[in-house]
């Protein structure tokens, strides 16, 4: 067996056993730590989407497009279809997200580089523009999402941050061995082969749109998932997750956990939550300084992200 077949089947277990481990800490953690890995874990999805379209050549910097419709899609279900249950309403989202992914994918997947990354963020500020002059949504301001049941149950006060946070846990590790399996499918190679050369992915009788089409498509449903959980886990939605500093945030984010593994969104999202958790409480009217130093570190001495730390470059070709 290879290293990279080994390390690859070796993935699985420990997905299972990290969301295992995580799962186990809602029993003993505070609630403040369980609220803040709750929006780590729901960024971490949407990072995961940013992830799988850098691997395929091409950075978003409008993510929180999709972020924003997975928000807004469990706001307006709970607030006027009457929607309460939290996989429901997660959904509703999800489904509002794919639907718009389905109209504008083939348009985006036409252009490359610089114009994809900026007619993504054009269309998230087209959204943040909408809601902003919509004082039906709340304009600036937002609105409240209502505390969603899980199946019939209404959990209360600290019982509820622990039941969204076991659903974050939940969602994640089922998005993580997905993610998995698609980037060791055939799909998932021949994603990493049109970024590197399209004309040859052509030669092989293989469309290079469809390919970023469906990339597209499956990053904005995971970005839905991410932004539904963070609309349930605070209690409230706002235009500014469809800002484009919301979606640099989570290219910073891909590039501090890098692109090599499944679990590196992760582990870049809870190491940048709790970074700048104690940037504000230290400094609060330089957090971002803060932030910009750490960015330009990481390019300079981990330019493959903090999964460099524990990855170890492996010869394919070498047999165990």
């Amino acid at each position: 067996m290879s290293l990279r077949k080994l390390s690859s089947s070796a993935t699985v277990p420990a997905l299972l056993l990290a969301g295992a481990v995580f799962a186990a800490g809602a029993w003993v953690m505070p609630a403040w730590l369980a609220f803040l890995l709750t929006l780590a874990l729901s960024k971490a999805l949407v990072v995961l989407g940013v992830v799988i379209q850098m691997r395929a050549g091409l950075v978003s910097f409008g993510q929180a497009l999709f972020y924003c419709i997975g928000g807004y899609g469990v706001g307006l279900a709970s607030q006027y279809l009457g929607v309460n249950d939290a996989f429901a309403l997660l959904a509703v989202g999800t489904v509002s997200a794919i639907l718009l992914a389905l109209a504008c994918g083939w348009l985006l997947t036409r252009y490359r580089e610089i114009f994809y990354a900026m007619l993504t963020l054009a269309l998230s500020m087209i959204l943040y523009g909408v809601l902003v002059k919509s004082s039906a949504l709340g304009s600036t301001d937002g609105f409240n999402v209502a505390p969603p049941s899980f199946l019939g149950w209404v959990p209360q006060g600290d019982a509820r941050k622990q039941a969204l946070y076991l659903l974050a846990v939940l969602v994640a590790t089922v998005a993580a061995l997905g993610f998995h399996r698609f980037m060791v499918s055939s799909l998932g190679r021949v994603t990493e082969a049109v970024r590197e050369n399209e004309i040859r992915v052509e030669y092989l009788g293989l469309s290079p749109q469809r390919v970023l089409f469906v990339n597209y498509v499956v990053a904005a449903g995971v970005s839905a998932l991410g932004g539904g959980l963070t609309a349930l886990a605070s209690g409230h939605i706002d235009p500014d997750m469809a800002f484009w500093t919301t979606s640099g945030e989570f290219v910073f984010i891909a590039i501090l956990g890098g692109t090599g593994h499944v679990a590196a969104p992760f582990i870049g999202a809870i190491v940048f939550s709790v970074i700048r958790t104690f940037a504000i409480q230290e400094a609060p009217n330089t957090w971002q300084m803060t932030l910009g130093f750490i960015l330009l570190a990481l390019i300079l001495f981990l330019p493959k992200g903090l999964w460099s730390l524990v990855a170890r470059d492996k010869k394919p070709g070498v047999a165990v």
